[in-house]
């Protein structure tokens, strides 16, 4: 086997994960929220954490458990037996914007004149900034550096003037701009509300007396709760004693949900809006043999999220598709480390190729993106130092050219090498054979022909506007 020294160095990060559930029979909830979780972890690790309450108990009394690190690494069953409650939320987190601290560890639990609530966050707000300075000027005194604050104080101001904490929760959303999918714990309700273009995903699930809202459908799978339906974009929906409210007033037109979802982020056992991510990752697979066929001998897709994409080519072009990389499951997503010097040592037992299956093989290697180029490069330098005569890299996506503002760490283009390169310089520099991405006008059929997607990363055409500043990465690089 030849070892792949540094794998992923130069990935995209994720952004984050959510999870909520309300027993309405009064059972505890925390080891539910913990499974959930560690469902969502491939979403962010870099910190946790779950508030929890009982709502028939001292109405605001929230307790938490939060820190930086993996689930199984922050909760234990000592301090998982101390959360005692019906109602909580969970999260787990990727810094794409502030500080990687336990400052910034969410959900967020705030006292406030009205009781005390409880908030997790997905996705980053494009007008944070000015929203903080505007508070600040008003007597605010932040905890942390993260947008999510900034929703959490604009719900309990709003909640001074309103009848309960859902319309709250609306006139916060009248303000705040961007991308969010938020879970709020009140004392007696569990809200979710999603941004009214939909960028990240939010569903609602049934155990049976308990409802319970995720960022994917697969964080129900891992407490065996029922898929009811997706939260949609623009709503926000109520969890009571009284059952489920909702209230689509916010939603407009056109949503612009975020398409890299289907490509890599969410699991692929994962189904976001109605359609399965898998069937997303075939699908990109089998446009790019249509696209870009080559000869070949064998296809394998760079674990994780190449599998599935490997495989769809290899149905479409009937080049056999096998398992050239063996990868270590015991090491963490070595890319969302949050410093550079701990990537650099975990990478080096990341992932190893088979020497037995490419050698004297043409291989097509199949990848979900090219973010700066030097990960790609050194994989098709191992395939060939293990014996591949030749490598034909395809990309389950196209080219990235712009940045991310709405929760995903797509840096800025000059940090982009398709914004600096032609292809033909990236194969190139990659020392491929040749060079393949999928075709941006195709998209829509990685959803099911759905044009609600945004694809600004790879366009430019952001369905809101950028920030004034960027306050992305700087502490993540």
């Amino acid at each position: 086997m030849s070892n792949i020294s540094e794998f992923r160095a130069d990935e995209l990060h994720e952004e984050c994960g959510v999870f909520g559930i309300y027993d309405l029979d009064g059972g505890d909830i925390a080891s539910s929220v913990y499974y959930g979780l560690f469902a969502l972890q491939h979403r962010g690790q870099e910190s946790c954490g779950i508030a929890v309450s009982d709502t028939s108990g001292p109405k605001g009394r929230v307790q938490s458990v939060k820190g930086m690190g993996l689930v199984n690494e922050v909760f234990h069953p000592e301090n998982l037996s101390q959360l005692k409650g019906d109602i909580g939320v969970g999260h787990v987190r990727y810094s794409t914007a502030g500080a990687s601290c336990s400052e910034n560890t969410q959900p967020l639990v705030l006292n406030y004149v009205k009781g005390t609530l409880a908030l997790a966050h997905n996705g980053n707000l494009t007008n944070a900034p000015e929203l903080r300075h505007e508070l600040e000027y008003t007597g605010a005194i932040f905890q942390t550096t993260i947008d999510s604050e900034v929703i959490a104080y604009h719900v309990a101001r709003e909640r001074l003037n309103t009848r309960d904490v859902e319309s709250a929760v609306k006139n916060a959303m009248l303000k705040i701009k961007g991308a969010y999918s938020l879970i709020v714990m009140s004392p007696r309700k569990l809200i979710g509300a999603r941004d009214p273009f939909g960028f990240r995903p939010l569903v609602i699930g049934k155990r049976d007396n308990s409802y319970v809202l995720a960022s994917e459908t697969c964080a129900l799978d891992a407490i065996s709760a029922e898929f009811v339906r997706d939260v949609e974009p623009g709503e926000i929906v109520t969890i009571s004693k009284d059952g489920i409210k909702s209230d689509k007033s916010l939603q407009i037109k056109k949503s612009a949900k975020c398409i890299f979802e289907y490509i890599y982020f969410a699991r692929p056992d994962s189904y976001i809006d109605g359609v399965s991510v898998y069937n997303s990752r075939i699908m990109a697979g089998k446009i790019l043999a249509q696209t870009h066929p080559c000869k070949a001998d064998i296809v394998l897709g760079v674990p994780d999220s190449g599998n599935a994409a490997a495989m769809g080519f290899a149905l479409e072009s009937g080049i056999p598709y096998g398992m050239g990389f063996i990868k270590n499951s015991y090491v963490g997503r070595t890319f969302i480390k949050p410093k550079q010097s701990v990537r650099e040592s975990a990478v080096k037992i990341k992932l190893n190729v088979l020497k037995e299956v490419v050698k004297g093989k043409r291989v097509v290697m199949v990848d979900d993106s090219i973010v700066r180029g030097t990960t790609s490069e050194r994989i098709v330098r191992m395939l060939k130092n293990a014996g591949a005569t030749e490598v034909h890299v395809r990309i389950s996506s196209p080219p990235f050219l712009f940045p991310c503002y709405f929760g995903t760490d797509v840096p800025s283009s000059d940090q982009l090498i398709a914004h600096k390169m032609s292809i033909d310089e990236i194969c190139k520099m990659l020392g491929a054979t040749s060079l393949g991405y999928l075709d941006v006008n195709r998209l829509a059929e990685l959803i099911e022909g759905d044009d609600g997607y945004c694809d600004a990363c790879f366009t430019g055409n952001y369905p809101v506007e950028p920030p004034k500043e960027d306050i992305r990465g700087e502490y993540d690089q």
